[in-house]
């Protein structure tokens, strides 16, 4: 089933409307009629179209059918339909506009991200409860569409604490600040105060291997005399490895391990918790932790690569295969005051979110290292960590003036940021002899270090309606940051009701994205068994030399039109089309080869390189301000209910987004050569599908004792340049010569069965990707040691085929 569309209905939402319904009755407190804030917040949230959003409007109380922009609304229920245990896949198997990456290599695999409308995980802000969550530290240091990206982790926050995510596809800058070009997503937690609900999720792929477990539970309870609630929610899941190499061009066998999915294992917790001083005044606070263990496998390394290290080559026989690990600890606080005074709606808060993440190693070697005091393991091979401090006060009233036959929503605020990012130093074995582990370089004294900035902002909202049927909604802001300087931005949108039956909507407004202080500061040299590339930070000493220049916040204009209807009883349609305008796009550039990259690495402070990596193995490039480009595109959504009288009903979905991107211009050196070559080219333009398509139907009993839902999902196209290979697939052929590959269009069939044994329990068997298709598969001559059979730099079709799941949960 689709996520709620504004005008569309939803069966999850009525049966949740019937559950509280029968939930027992709230006792006589002797207070007034009006209801304590976090009950109003309760109630809120259940009924079909009736469903009140705080997304993408400032305005209090306004539905999701009368929405002056694009807005999806996933309910819990929804989201654990899916089958799956992360919030991360349970969404792109729900909303057509969201894609995530195919897969990822090394640290990168190991943060789940997730981009909207083709654009990077970068452009897409992230709030829980309407404030803006903090980044993980994990850059994706790999080249793809990701790459330079430090997105939120959404899968840090527990599945089963969510409430229903609001989802705004359009730009949103002006309102919610930096990274709100693509849209918004905003994850609503859970405020019952009663009931405990206990899940467990079962799952192994088509190959017989990616075992996965979760165990989710939530429950509420009420205090202070039916004044207070407090919510807590709990997930652990645990991923095993799935592998799909070919066979390595080295040895004939499938002993590379590099197309995998990544191991790990996640705890995380929330609690949502609020207490009505008096009728007006409301504390509230939420707070997340997560903890996750994960590791990737890299390249396999032949027994001959430690001929010359007699030490290893006793404890590797047979030659090994590096885990790169990551420990990480993810937590965030948010404590708050609101209220209502002299007819204002204010909300004062505080947001304290850190990431901590340290990448080690397993399985490696440093031949550095004198023959008494070799290691295998590696705790710290680099340490990273991410800090955001934010404080906003938000202001809403509405005015009646009596010049003005229509109400008017002021809105404002004002906020002011503190982020810090951290690089540790790695391990001293890690970084003995200039940092030659052969597996992952060890982050060096030269490259650690401290930034910080401080941000300050500003913003005036104001709407109303020009006639009855007209809505008109404008809003601007300033920001100042410490350390690229002012960004302002505006919106407008408006909304025409030609009848209760068809609307229009659009919206024009400019967006920024401001450098991550990951893209301004980080260096680190990714190592695979002949290739080496460096990423060094445009401030460094080796980048500054070769002509870097500081980074600039990126730029956007927005431009939205849409279509509302509902051409007869029932059928609900919504079409908006979208045109976005990003300037200075930021993207390591500057491909350097060979003796260029040696020197520029050496000026960084790595210096001892393998002897075999030289000439075109060897690059390093830098994060720059390096394109402008036109993404274009179309979303539509179609819902139905089909009644069969005594054989229950039928809920009917479609949805479909096409999209463009289009390269305008690039940055070109000083001998007026392009920054960006074909592969870089091709992530920003041709990495995402170009068309996304959700339809299917969903049928449930009279008495909703059973409820079977089947859906197809089409992936469109996607390009990639590869790479050619020579010398058994280990040496790059051309820096200029590159394959255009089309990664073919996909359909996937996931179809689910429950059954509501009775009021408390209830189990679904289901599958996703039934049938088990895959990516389209790399000609020989592209594949890097020929294990990589499918490319994972696109955001397609994962590589695990089919998987097959059983649900169980408890309703008590």
């Amino acid at each position: 089933m689709l996520p709620l569309q504004a005008g569309a209905t939803t069966t999850d939402q009525q049966i949740n409307q019937k559950q509280k319904k029968a939930a027992p009755a709230r006792k006589a407190t002797g207070a007034p009629a009006a209801a304590p804030l976090h009950q109003k917040h309760v109630q809120q949230v259940s009924g079909g179209t009736e469903t009140l959003i705080v997304t993408g409007t400032r305005e209090i109380g306004k539905k999701a059918r009368d929405s002056i922009a694009p807005i999806d609304v996933v309910s819990s229920r929804q989201l654990t339909s899916t089958g799956q245990p992360t919030l991360r896949d349970a969404m792109q198997l729900l909303l057509p506009s969201l894609t995530v990456p195919t897969g990822g290599f090394d640290a990168g695999a190991l943060t789940d991200s997730i981009s909207l409308r083709g654009l990077s995980s970068n452009e897409t802000l992230i709030l829980v409860n309407g404030h803006r969550r903090h980044t993980t530290a994990n850059i994706y240091a790999d080249s793809g569409p990701q790459q330079g990206t430090t997105p939120t982790d959404i899968d840090m926050i527990p599945l089963s604490a969510i409430d229903h995510i609001e989802v705004l596809r359009d730009g949103a800058s002006a309102q919610y600040g930096s990274d709100a070009i693509a849209g918004v997503v905003n994850i609503i937690l859970k405020k019952q105060d009663h009931g405990l609900t206990i899940r467990s999720n079962s799952g192994i792929t088509s190959k017989g291997d990616g075992y996965q477990q979760g165990i989710f539970i939530d429950g509420g309870a009420s205090f202070g005399g039916d004044r207070g609630f407090i919510h807590v929610s709990g997930d652990l899941v645990h991923q095993d490895h799935s592998f799909r190499s070919g066979p390595d061009s080295r040895t004939g066998t499938t002993i590379n391990k590099i197309l995998s999915q990544p191991e790990q294992t996640r705890e995380s917790v929330a609690i949502n918790a609020g207490y009505d001083i008096t009728n007006t005044l409301q504390l509230y606070s939420t707070a997340t932790y997560a903890h996750r263990h994960a590791e990737a496998f890299q390249n396999y390394r032949l027994p001959s690569s430690l001929a010359s290290t007699p030490g290893y080559a006793a404890i590797y026989p047979n030659g090994y295969s590096p885990l790169q690990t990551l420990e990480e600890n993810d937590f965030e606080i948010t404590a708050g005051l609101k209220g209502r005074l002299a007819g204002w709606h204010w909300d004062l808060s505080s947001t304290y979110g850190r990431d901590f993440d340290n990448i080690g190693l397993k399985n490696d070697a440093n031949k550095a290292l004198p023959a008494s005091a070799l290691q295998t393991t590696y705790n710290r091979v680099q340490g990273f960590n991410d800090t955001q401090w934010n404080n906003e006060l938000n202001l809403n009233r509405k005015f009646h003036l009596s010049f003005w036959p229509h109400s008017i929503n002021l809105a404002g605020g004002a906020g002011y940021r503190y982020e810090a990012y951290s690089i540790a130093e790695g391990s001293s074995a890690s970084t003995y002899g200039g940092g030659t582990s052969l597996a992952l370089a060890g982050t060096s004294p030269r490259s650690a270090g401290n930034s910080n900035r401080d941000v300050v902002s500003g913003y005036v909202d104001i709407s109303t309606h020009l006639t009855k049927h007209w809505q008109l909604d404008m809003a601007g802001r300033y920001e100042h940051y410490t350390d690229v300087g002012n960004t302002q931005t505006g919106k407008i949108s408006t909304r025409y009701d030609v009848s209760r039956r068809l609307a229009f909507r659009g919206t024009f407004s400019n967006g920024f994205h401001a450098p991550t202080l990951a893209q301004e500061h980080y260096s680190a040299l990714t190592l695979s068994p002949t290739v080496a590339r460096g990423l060094v930070a445009a401030t460094s000493p080796g980048a500054l030399a070769s002509g870097a220049q500081r980074l600039k916040p990126e730029q956007s204009t927005n431009v939205e039109g849409g279509i509302i209807a509902e051409p007869f009883k029932g059928l609900h349609v919504t079409t908006d089309f979208y045109q976005i305008d990003l300037r200075g796009r930021i993207l390591p550039g500057n491909n350097l080869y060979g003796v260029e990259a040696a020197n520029i690495l050496a000026a960084n402070g790595i210096t001892d390189l393998p002897a075999n990596i030289t000439n075109n193995n060897l690059s390093t490039q830098w994060f720059a301000n390096v394109a402008n480009t036109r993404t274009q595109g179309m979303d539509m959504t179609i819902t139905y209910t089909t009644k069969l009288r005594h054989a229950g009903r039928i809920n009917w979905d479609a949805a479909i987004n096409l999209n463009r991107t289009r390269l305008r211009h690039q940055a070109t050196r000083s001998d007026g050569t392009p920054v960006l070559n074909a592969p870089s080219r091709a992530y920003i333009t041709t990495a995402y599908p170009r068309s996304k398509i959700i339809f299917g139907g969903t049928w449930v009993s009279p008495a909703h004792r059973w409820a079977v839902s089947l859906h197809e999902i089409r992936y469109g196209q996607t390009t990639s340049a590869l790479t050619y290979y020579r010398n058994n697939n280990t040496s790059t052929a051309s820096t200029t010569n590159y394959l255009q590959f089309h990664n073919r269009p996909k359909w996937t069939t996931n179809l689910s069965v429950t059954y509501n044994i009775n009021k408390i329990w209830s189990t679904t068997l289901g599958g996703n990707n039934i049938f088990a298709a895959f990516p389209s598969k790399v000609p020989q001559g592209n594949r890097y040691l020929g294990a990589a059979k499918y490319y994972l730099s696109t955001s397609q079709l994962g590589i695990n085929g089919g998987y097959y799941y059983l649900d169980v949960s408890a309703h008590f």
